[in-house]
């Protein structure tokens, strides 16, 4: 078996890797262990910057993302602390998306399969081999061993991967200290729980109402960690964590999805290790509090897509892949420094309720100076330049805005789900930018817009992921262009013709 790209897990963070792949038309093939899409509770939350990168994909469920007009502010919590609010600029989605896990990888493969992607599932990899121009790799699948040999492998195989430790990446890790529970289970007495956070002396519980009619609870005992992970969790070990943690008797019966879980926390040394790249908790893990891991993998496969396409087509710069590592792992490492952050909140100490009224006082501050809502929303997020110029925009995410075409009214969502880096030319002094990019105008979505009152440049280069690659006030657009993609060598004629419509690559 061949293909362009092996990606190595088929969670929502690999499917979407697959679906990104060969939606920019590279051959790439899924390797699943689970034979199905586990129906196992899992993480639900999705942040503003994951729910706006996805809106520029064409990859959210529609129209369920879409707000009422005017809603931009959504309730959250910081270190299960009420009173943090997310928002997003009124142009854009929804600031937090409330979406299952399943249902988001089930989304993610049919794009994967309509793109053409294969997926193959119950295999099992046993191997990794690095060679100069690629990576063979082994499995084991229903009808025994299988080879497969790839131009690049993507690891997004979780926390344990595979793909990770086969390759020999280094990872700083934290050990556990706490112990926590997770199941859903059906209270014998409706009510004696009540939804949400719930801190008392002897730790903490995060109760939830199950679709199903049954009620989600995850528990966290600072005490210690537990002496034995692997060990399964049983109904009568839950109901007696929740009783101890509130000090009354909480009965409960018919368990489902019992597990444990803890504050462990590694992230790799490196992303991208030759030909073999990590995404999501393969590349990094955390103690899940505040909902930025799904988020966080989401991001890092819209980064990684788009770079690994471009490479594997010829039309990517030299080190453009490179910048995967420099970008994301950053990013990763803040999650894992604000969730570390938030657990010590979490720990009981004796000014615990002195602790507890000083970051009432800050979250209420923090609707005013947005540190910890960009924070734990990744709206903060600005990449380092990749030209080594000082432009103010380079690096910064492009916010939604309505732009003015000849051919009518669009905006820079619409303008992005074809996948290509667009070169927005406001007004006619923007023309002037169109020689520069004569060289790259096969690869570029060039579109003549009106000048916006927001916009202080004549002229943006947007990456295909929504990040600002250029602006005037950085040098010249070539110089841009070339840190980023390989010039054609038969440019087809001048750069500057508006193109708004484009086709279809990315949507799935």
């Amino acid at each position: 078996m061949h293909a362009h790209v092996a990606v190595v897990g088929g969670g929502p963070v690999g499917m979407l890797v697959a679906a990104e792949l060969a939606g920019y038309g590279v051959d790439t093939v899924v390797l699943e262990t689970r034979a199905d899409v586990s129906g196992q509770p899992k993480a639900n939350t999705m942040h503003a910057r994951a729910v706006q990168s996805l809106a520029r994909r064409g990859r959210l469920p529609e129209p369920g993302y879409r707000k009422p007009q005017g809603v931009s502010a959504s309730a959250f919590h910081f270190a299960g602390l009420p009173g943090l609010v997310i928002t997003a600029p009124e142009t854009e989605p929804v600031p937090i998306f409330k979406y299952p896990q399943s249902e988001l990888e089930r989304l993610f493969e049919e794009q994967a399969l309509a793109a053409g992607a294969r997926v193959l599932r119950e295999h099992r990899v046993t191997g990794i081999v690095q060679e100069p121009d690629g990576v063979r790799i082994t499995a084991e699948g229903p009808a025994g061993p299988v080879s497969c040999t790839a131009r690049y492998v993507v690891g997004a195989d979780g926390a344990r991967s595979a793909v990770r430790e086969l390759a020999g990446i280094a990872s700083d890790t934290h050990r556990a200290t706490v112990s926590a529970l997770m199941g859903t289970v059906r209270l014998t007495e409706p009510g004696s729980l009540k939804p949400g956070w719930h801190r008392t002396p002897r730790g903490h519980l995060a109760i939830k109402p199950d679709p199903d009619g049954g009620t989600h609870i995850r528990t966290l005992n600072c005490r210690a960690a537990h002496e034995n992970r692997q060990l399964p969790l049983s109904l009568e070990e839950l109901r007696g964590e929740v009783s101890w943690i509130v000090g009354r008797d909480i009965a409960m019966e018919e368990p489902r999805w019992l597990s444990r879980f803890s504050d462990f926390t590694r992230i790799a040394r490196t992303f991208r290790s030759g030909r073999i790249l990590l995404a999501g908790d393969a590349a990094h893990v955390h103690f899940p509090i505040g909902g930025q891991g799904l988020s966080t993998g989401i991001l890092d496969a819209v980064n990684l897509s788009w770079k690994l396409a471009s490479t594997v087509h010829g039309r990517a710069a030299e080190g453009l892949l490179d910048t995967y590592d420099l970008e994301r792992r950053p990013a990763a490492q803040r999650v894992v420094d604000n969730t570390r952050a938030q657990l010590a909140l979490m720990r009981p100490v004796p000014e615990d309720g002195a602790l507890g009224a000083l970051f009432a006082g800050l979250l209420a501050a923090d609707r005013e100076s947005g540190y910890l809502r960009e924070m734990i929303s990744a709206q903060d997020t600005v990449y380092p330049s990749r030209t080594g110029s000082t432009c103010s925009w380079e690096g910064v995410f492009l916010r939604n805005r309505v732009l003015t075409t000849g051919a009518g009214e669009t905006d820079v969502i619409e303008l992005l789900r074809d996948g290509r880096p667009a070169l927005l030319l406001f007004g006619e002094a923007g023309t002037r930018h169109g020689d520069e990019a004569r060289g790259w105008a096969g690869a570029l979505n060039v579109v003549q817009a009106a000048p916006t009152p927001d916009v202080p440049h004549d002229a943006l280069l947007v990456r295909p992921d929504g990040y600002v690659a250029w602006s005037p006030e950085g040098g010249r657009l070539a110089d841009a262009l070339s840190a980023y993609f390989a010039a054609s060598p038969h440019p087809r004629g001048p750069a500057a013709v508006p193109s708004v419509s484009g086709s279809a690559i990315g949507r799935g």
